[in-house]
Order: structure tokens, then C-alpha cells, then sequence
């Protein structure tokens, strides 16, 4: 039987020999109409496209990353300089982290329960966490972490945050925390790296410090050290870091290098050759001069505030609410940060930032926008009956005795301290008070001035942590050293709303203690809250980053690493893996 000759064509082939059969001029409409099908077809697919589909980020690239010093010790029990903290951050996971809004959020913990009483933290480890070497991590290596912290023999940094704490292993993967009395911010410390106990657990306490482990680390985080590169000295000068995804962070990224530079000029070339993708190592007065249209600037608010603390007892000129009213008036906080942090900060008018929006309407300080500083400092100090005299200094009668507006302040002898005393000092000489400006080395000014408490008026910053504890700064019982309240301040409902922000497990109930106290505070004017600074990351357009909020120091950058990405690719959202 002869073969039907058109059974070998394709439908395709069938379907143009069928255009071409038809006649001449029923043929070129029909090429019109199939042309115009098509075209319709194409353009209903790009249309689609555009609408519906979205970016998606895709795992691969390499961030080169530019620190300023040299990693000694990349362990969480010793890490102290930001380089060892960066690198920390990188390597090492906590049983909790910080989450891209701000708040803290579970990591190596499947679960974090707090007792009503707010002593004892009932913790279950994820059963699926590793170290980078595979080994299992479990509660023992946690509780070998903190033990290793609360030896005096190692002098961990993080001693103090970690006494009076009991630690008991339930199981292979439960713990229990217990304190001897109910801290709230104490959950904060649960963000600190777990070493491998493992590897550690062998070495004697005086020998840790001397570790190889301690600069070729081995965590649970992110990223893992795949190489390290040493200089002819035998210091590391370079890192790479490769990602693993073994745990529940699955980095996008694949490689971050690090790369080691030993002062800020020598990072600031780098940047301009565009040697390195990211930094948060320039510092503020060089940050625009290396920006250029490769880099951006990302800021976010550091929990430190730096103030003028005032020593009531060591002359009668503070002891006036009027004199300590107008100094405050008199300070123009905008230029101090222009100026001093070169624009990176954030101006402040109290110890905290949660009630700076009711500080600003309540304080009387601000309220009269027509009136420039000055103007409303001498108003301030005239309604207080404090007289200008023919040498255009103030003088008032306090406790039986004449005494002159003046005023020497001391802080540390750094290029910020200095900037910004010399221009407190401008801006309260400009309304007539007299002032003599002392800095310190950081060693000198703290066992000759803040221990003893020997000021008049004391320029200094504090540190106060994401959970804004107040209490070791501005608390009665802290007023003698070793304790930070250097204003000596003392109010009892005050110490009654710090007790309560530390000790009540409700978020609601600290935030609103906090806010009454830091009102307190303000209206009794023992210091001057002048800003806190910025931490400043430029990093390449080409990388996007995920969000950075309530920051507790630079290297907490690097908390939601794994959401980072230099690639994407466009999808359809029922193609994504994460639906």
C-alpha cells in the first residue's frame, strides 16, 4: 500500500502548506490574519510578564566587605574590637537575633518561655542546627558558652551581663536559665554566639586566649571561614567566608570576603578604587567625599546618648533650675550634629528616643519656635532673677552668696569630644556664661573625673543597650562608683518607674515606665541630652540589603545577612520555591 505522502509532516508544516494552497489574494490575508494572531499573542505574553511577575531573589554574588583593624579573637566570649565583633556576627548564631524590624526573634531556639515571675527561661533547642563542621549543636554548648563567659580567669567583656545566672541542661536539646532577680532586658543576651564545645572544651582557661580557633573559627552562623589570609607578620588580612545552608539561615550570598586594613585612609583608597562593595568603617567627615554614584548610605540610630551631666555639688550655679534651664536652651542641636557628627546623629532631648516626639511639646525648652536659642536662654535666666553685669556675665544671690554663670566642663580628649565641647562652649558663651573646657585621656578621665565624681558639668556618652535600661544611669542606688549615675541624681518614683521597667516581663508596661521616668528626668534637668549618633554603612547599589532597625552596636548589620542578595531573577509567583 502506497504511503499517504503528507504523513510524515508536522502539524506546523501542515499548517503553512494549507496557507500556501489557497488561492493568491485569500492567501496574503490569511498570512495577515496569522501574522496578527501571533503578534497579539506575543504581546499578551510580555503583558502578563510585566504585571504579574516579580523579582525574585536568587541565590549566587560575592559582597567584599572593607574593616579597619586586624580579627584577634573571633569568639563570642572575647570578641571586643569591631573587627572581632564583625567577623563574630558572621560566623557564630545565638539561640535568638535580631529580626530586620528591630525586634528579637527566635534563631537556634525552637522556643523562649519566660516564667510569670520573669527568673527562669525555659529554652528547646532546634534539633536541626549545626556547627560548620557538622557536629550537632546542642544545650551543652550553649552552657558551655556561658560558663566559659562567668569564669574570672578568661576576663570575657560579657562577664558582667552573665552573674548570678544558673544554667541546668533538661535534656540533649532543653535548658533552663534562671536568675536570682527578674530582669526583663536580660533576654537580649540570648543573642550571644554559641561556641562549639567540642573543639574548645579540651583547652585549658589560660590557653584559650592562644587558640588558633580564635582567629579560624568554627560557628553555627551563616557564613563559614573557608580561607584566611595572613600577612608576611602572620596577622589576617583577609577572610573568606562561604555560605552555609545547612541550618535554617540559607544565605543568599555565597561568598563575603573581608579584607583587613590597618587605619581609615587606607580603607577610604580602597573605596574610591573600587576595591571593596561595602564598608561602615569611613568615618563621618569622609563619607560624602567616597559616596559617588556607586554606593549609598544606609543610617540607623545606635542606643548611645551623649550628654552633659551635671554635678550639683560642686557648685551652687547647677543647683538653679533657671541656670541649668538655660544652659539647656541655649544649645542648638542641630548645629552640634552638623558640625561635631558631620550630620550623622540624631538629636535628643531626653535619656530616650521612645518618648521624644512628648519631650519635644512638654519640655518648655522648644516650645518657642519664633525665638532663636540665645533669646530664649536669656529670657529663661532674666525670669529666674539672674542680672547681666557690666562685663555682660550673670550673676545671682544663692544661698546668701553672689555667683558668677560659669561653668568648666570636661570630657574626653577624642576629635569628636573636642569638636563638640568647643562648640557647647561657642553657643554658651554667646548669652554670657563663662566656661573653661578640660579633656582627659579615656584613662585619665575616668579615675580622675567620673570615678571620684570630680566635675561641675561632665561631656560623656552612655551606652544603654536596645532595651534602653535606664536604670545603672539614672537609678539613686548607682549613684557611687562603680555605679554610671554620675549626675548623682536621686528621685523615688523615678528609682519606682526604672524597677518597673526592668523587672515587668509586659513590653507595654516597660515602654510606658521608661516614658513617665525619662519625663521626670527631663523636667528636673541633671543633665543635657544632646544626641545619639548613627552608625553609618555605604554599600554598593548593587546589593540589596535587608532592613536595619534598633541596632545595638555596628556589627548587628549583619543580624538578617541571610536576606541579603546581588541576584534576582523575574518569576511568576506560583513559580517561586518559597510559595
Amino acid at each position: 500500500m502506497k504511503p499517504d505522502s503528507d504523513s510524515s509532516l508536522t502539524l506546523l508544516d501542515r499548517f503553512i502548506h494549507l496557507i500556501e494552497s489557497v488561492p493568491g489574494s485569500d492567501r496574503l490575508l490569511l498570512r495577515l490574519a496569522v501574522f496578527a494572531i501571533f503578534a497579539t499573542g506575543l504581546w499578551l505574553v510580555f503583558a502578563f510578564n510585566s504585571q504579574y511577575s516579580e523579582q525574585t531573589p536568587t541565590s549566587g554574588g560575592t559582597i567584599v566587605e572593607g574593616v579597619v583593624g586586624t580579627p584577634r579573637f573571633v569568639n563570642p566570649a572575647l570578641a571586643i574590637t569591631r573587627a572581632d565583633q564583625d567577623v563574630t556576627a558572621l560566623v557564630y548564631s545565638g539561640l535568638m537575633k535580631i529580626n530586620a524590624d528591630g525586634s528579637l526573634g527566635n534563631d537556634i531556639a525552637e522556643s523562649v518561655l519566660v516564667s510569670e515571675d520573669g527568673l527562669t527561661y525555659s529554652i528547646v533547642f532546634r534539633r536541626d542546627i549545626s556547627f560548620h563542621d557538622g557536629t550537632p549543636l546542642t544545650a551543652r554548648d550553649f552552657v558551655y558558652t556561658i560558663q566559659l563567659i562567668q569564669n574570672p580567669d578568661l576576663k570575657s567583656p560579657l562577664r558582667g551581663n552573665w552573674t548570678d545566672v544558673t544554667l541546668v541542661e533538661v535534656s540533649e536539646y532543653e535548658l533552663k536559665v534562671s536568675l536570682e532577680e527578674a530582669y526583663a532586658p536580660f533576654i537580649e543576651n540570648f543573642t550571644i554566639g554559641i561556641i562549639p564545645a567540642h573543639l574548645w572544651s579540651s583547652l585549658p582557661i589560660e590557653q584559650l586566649p592562644f587558640s588558633q580557633l580564635n582567629t579560624e573559627p568554627i560557628g553555627s552562623g551563616p557564613f563559614a571561614v573557608t580561607d584566611a589570609g595572613r600577612d608576611a607578620s602572620g596577622l589576617i588580612n583577609h577572610y573568606t567566608l562561604s555560605a552555609y545552608r545547612e541550618n535554617v539561615a540559607k544565605p543568599k550570598i555565597n561568598t563575603v570576603e573581608l579584607k583587613f586594613y590597618p587605619n581609615e585612609e587606607s580603607l577610604i583608597l580602597a573605596v574610591a578604587g573600587n576595591e571593596i562593595d561595602a564598608t561602615a568603617y569611613v568615618p563621618p567627615g569622609r563619607i560624602q567625599e567616597v559616596l559617588g554614584d556607586n554606593f549609598r548610605l544606609l543610617e540607623e540610630a545606635l542606643p548611645r546618648t551623649f550628654g552633659i551631666f551635671f554635678n550639683q555639688n560642686k557648685t551652687a550655679v547647677l543647683r538653679d533650675a533657671a541656670a541649668r534651664k538655660a544652659l539647656t536652651a541655649a544649645l542648638d542641636r542641630d548645629v552640634l550634629i552638623e558640625k561635631a557628627f558631620y550630620g550623622y546623629g540624631v538629636p535628643i532631648t531626653g535619656p530616650t528616643v521612645f518618648t521624644q516626639a512628648e519631650l519635644e511639646s512638654t519640655d518648655g525648652i522648644n516650645s518657642t519656635a519664633s525665638s532663636s536659642p540665645a533669646e530664649l536662654a536669656t529670657k529663661i535666666l532674666i525670669d529666674g532673677g539672674w542680672l547681666q553685669n557690666n562685663l555682660g556675665l550673670w550673676e545671682k544671690q544663692i544661698d546668701d552668696s553672689a555667683v558668677t554663670l560659669s561653668l568648666t566642663l570636661r570630657t574626653s580628649n577624642t576629635p569628636l569630644f573636642n569638636a563638640l565641647s568647643g562648640l557647647i562652649a561657642q553657643q554658651w558663651e554667646a548669652i554670657g556664661v563663662e566656661i573653661t573646657t578640660e579633656q582627659f585621656e579615656q584613662a585619665g578621665l575616668v579615675q580622675s573625673v567620673i570615678r571620684p565624681r570630680d566635675f561641675q558639668a561632665l561631656l560623656f556618652g552612655h551606652d544603654i543597650g536596645r532595651s534602653y535600661d535606664l536604670y545603672p544611669v539614672w537609678h539613686s542606688s548607682q549613684q557611687d562608683d562603680p555605679g554610671l549615675n554620675i549626675a548623682q541624681y536621686a528621685n523615688v518614683s523615678v528609682d519606682a518607674l526604672l524597677e518597673t521597667a526592668r523587672s515587668d516581663q509586659s513590653e507595654a508596661s516597660r515602654l510606658e515606665a521608661l516614658r513617665e521616668a525619662s519625663l521626670i528626668i527631663v523636667e528636673e534637668q541633671p543633665a543635657i541630652f544632646i544626641a545619639q549618633p548613627t552608625v553609618t554603612y555605604i554599600v554598593s547599589k548593587d546589593i540589596t540589603v535587608a532592613d536595619m532597625e534598633n541596632l545595638g552596636r555596628p556589627a548587628d548589620r549583619f543580624s538578617n545577612i541571610a536576606d541579603w542578595h546581588t541576584e534576582s531573577d523575574s518569576l511568576w509567583p506560583f513559580f517561586r520555591s518559597d510559595m
